[in-house]
């Protein structure tokens, strides 16, 4: 059966893969053993996905990003040019440390932006905007806009990616989509 995906013909599958319906594998890409990935995803050029790596659904990996195992990405999951993942805490050359992987979860429509580092064993949570350059090095909520380095979380976001204002009952609208947020106990969720 012939597979219902896109791949460029410089593109590497290795065996044991699970690619979607509709998604698109660019050029000198390098999808690794027993990787899946979802429906309509987009893999930019030069794009590695190590072994094991799960991305959901409606993912966008822009070029020269490295999707070590241990990473997982929700569905609809942006990650912008050249971001980086890491998989160990105390990377050395000459020790093997395979069996010390540390899970990384990306939750559902977080977008992190071009050149921005996550450091391996933290959550992004679901809508939370990463700025470019920035590095994370720690838990980030639901809804978070985190820019720096270290990362520092100076506002919140709305599922259309736009700074939420809240006003004295805690409540903002999103200006794109009209939707409605309530910010409560340092969180955020969407009330319609």
């Amino acid at each position: 059966m012939k597979p219902n995906y896109f791949s460029h013909k410089t593109a590497v599958i290795d065996e044991n893969c699970l690619i979607g319906n509709g998604t698109k594998i660019w050029h000198f890409s390098h999808i690794m053993p027993n990787s899946t990935i979802g429906e309509n995803c987009n893999l930019g050029q030069n794009v590695v996905v190590s072994p094991e790596v799960v991305l959901g659904n409606n993912v966008k990996v822009q070029n020269n990003v490295s999707i070590y195992t241990g990473v997982i990405c929700e569905d609809d999951v942006f990650l912008g040019p050249s971001m980086v993942f890491t998989n160990i805490i105390n990377p050395r050359s000459a020790i093997i440390r395979k069996d010390q992987y540390a899970k990384t979860l990306v939750k559902k429509g977080a977008s992190i932006g071009a050149n921005a580092t996550i450091i391996c064993g933290n959550t992004i949570g679901k809508y939370a905007l990463i700025g470019a350059g920035s590095v994370v090095t720690k838990e980030v909520v639901d809804y978070a806009l985190i820019v720096g380095n270290p990362g520092k979380q100076i506002g919140w976001v709305s599922e259309y990616g736009h700074k939420l204002i809240f006003n004295q009952e805690g409540i903002a609208e999103c200006k794109e989509s009209r939707q409605s947020y309530k910010l409560e106990y340092n969180s955020v969720i969407r009330i319609s």
